[in-house]
């Protein structure tokens, strides 16, 4: 737990503290206006949200070797978590050019 400071230390926690708000806040979203696109930019978050909690128990376990691993999946499901979230901006856009075409 010695990897990182303090302050870094909050800084990472209060960011996934914040991711998983930002997912709560926009499915709610989603269901308030009836619009399942932005939904499903929720499901699209989660990749990066695995990979900031691996980023983070990484580092509470002093950056152990045996937990290398963890470096690779935070990668990867960076490189998820972006590819989701692009799909799911572009479905939100689409959306919104269905209904502004049938208005």
């Amino acid at each position: 737990m010695h990897a990182l400071s303090i302050p870094t230390w909050i800084i990472h926690v209060s960011s996934v503290i914040e991711w998983i708000a930002a997912i709560w806040l926009i499915w709610t979203y989603g269901e308030v206006t009836g619009n399942r696109a932005w939904r499903s930019l929720s499901w699209a978050m989660l990749p990066a949200l695995v990979s900031a909690m691996c980023a983070c128990t990484w580092h509470f376990f002093d950056n152990a070797t045996s937990l290398e691993w963890l470096v690779t999946v935070q990668a990867s499901m960076t490189v998820v978590g972006n590819c989701t979230l692009c799909a799911a901006a572009w479905w939100i856009w689409r959306s919104s050019q269905s209904n502004a075409s049938s208005d």
